[in-house]
């Protein structure tokens, strides 16, 4: 059962971050796809690490603020409400609570405080072309050497790789075990020789994804994470309990209430087909419901870990497969309401592109949703077999 109700402490915990909010954050820019791109992004980030915000579930001796699930939750909610720029990255998401967990003292001493700065940028080395969803199938070799590695092998699918400092790294470092062990987890220095990363562009023009090779690449015995061969299951932390995804829910709401907005300031000048189109005026309301269902979903989610203290499963791939193919919904309906106009781009001459060219840009970019992080199938059989109970095909 979901209680929408916050409890007195919870209650001030909202108030107390809306305020923070209300003084510190910057002011949204119309039209801006990446908030991180925002006047005052950097000095907010720095006031947020000030206050143990940067890292909200990490414990507060490794600069976090030790917040509860639902804290977590009021937390990422207020920020999405005010539009304000968001902490994210595989440091912060996977590399620091691996290293809390499993890292040595010499480990946490090096990297967190980097992460935890902003200074130092993460990417993750765990799918290769032909290890995605049966991620434990990986090639990429990493024998021992004296005090090194030696690495040679590929990874794809590299957000991030080529602005990273340090890559979190699976590695098979045991041919002859079964292929759920013999992996071992490592942090690769991106700048040690014998890297090469080549860009992966997709159809908005943007590459967030890279493919990384490795050449003899020699990483230190230090860097290895855990005990070796236990790759695996080091893979599997996190101390981010936040996995209701109530920021894209959020950010769906305030995408469709921009498009209302923008078609009714546009009726009459040509500049949107909502004036004429019923069909356009219905998927802008089944649209609407539609990120209000997403919204439950991520309650729903939070409900569960907060009252009964386990990460969610297959309720976190339904989350995860609405969202996306929602969010590509959106940005197709966006498209027939603006009609010609949804094909400029920023870069486009005239004194008025819409959204800055956003629309554009979002629904060539959403094609990626229902790929990355898990494909829309892989969820499909994680609810069909885990939540629903059905047998393998």
């Amino acid at each position: 059962m979901v209680d929408f109700r916050d409890t007195p402490e919870e209650a001030a915990f909202r108030a107390e971050v809306r305020e923070f909010i209300r003084q510190h954050a910057p002011k949204p820019e119309p039209g801006v796809t990446d908030p991180f791109t925002q006047q005052g992004t950097r000095e907010w980030m720095k006031k947020l690490a000030a206050k143990g915000w940067i890292a909200p579930a990490w414990p507060k001796e490794y600069g976090g603020a030790g917040m509860t699930v639902m804290q977590q939750f009021i937390f990422n909610q207020e920020l999405a409400e005010a539009r304000a720029p968001r902490p994210f990255g595989i440091g912060v998401g996977f590399a620091g609570p691996t290293l809390i967990v499993h890292g040595t003292e010499e480990q946490k001493k090096k990297y967190l405080p980097g992460i935890l700065s902003g200074d130092d940028i993460w990417c993750q080395g765990y799918s290769e072309p032909g290890a995605g969803s049966d991620l434990a199938s990986l090639q990429t070799r990493a024998v021992r050497d004296g005090d090194d590695y030696i690495i040679n092998g590929q990874k794809i699918w590299t957000s991030g790789g080529h602005v990273a400092k340090y890559m979190i790294l699976l590695a098979r470092t045991d041919p002859d075990a079964p292929k759920h062990r013999g992996i071992s987890y490592f942090i690769v220095d991106m700048k040690s020789p014998g890297i090469t990363v080549r860009p992966l562009w997709n159809m908005a023009g943007t590459h967030e994804f890279n493919e990384v090779f490795f050449e003899d690449v020699r990483v230190p015995r230090e860097n290895l994470i855990g005990e070796e061969n236990r790759g695996w299951y080091l893979a599997q932390t996190t101390l981010s309990f936040e996995r209701s995804n109530i920021g894209a829910a959020i950010g769906a709401r305030q995408t469709i209430e921009d498009l209302i907005q923008f078609a009714k300031d546009h009726l009459t000048d040509g500049k949107t087909t909502l004036a004429w189109n019923q069909a356009v005026r219905n998927e802008l309301a089944e649209r609407y419901v539609e990120a209000g269902v997403a919204q439950m979903l991520s309650l729903k989610i939070v409900s569960i870990q907060a009252k009964e203290g386990v990460a969610p499963g297959h309720e976190a791939s339904v989350a995860k497969l609405y969202g996306t193919e929602l969010n590509q919904r959106i940005y197709r309906t966006a498209m027939k309401l603006l009609g010609l106009y949804g094909q400029l781009d920023g870069k486009s001459p005239g004194p008025e592109v819409p959204f800055r060219g956003r629309i554009k840009y979002m629904y060539l970019r959403s094609v990626a949703n229902t790929i990355e992080g898990g494909t829309s199938e892989i969820q499909r059989n994680i609810i069909a077999t885990r939540g629903l109970g059905l047998p393998r095909g």
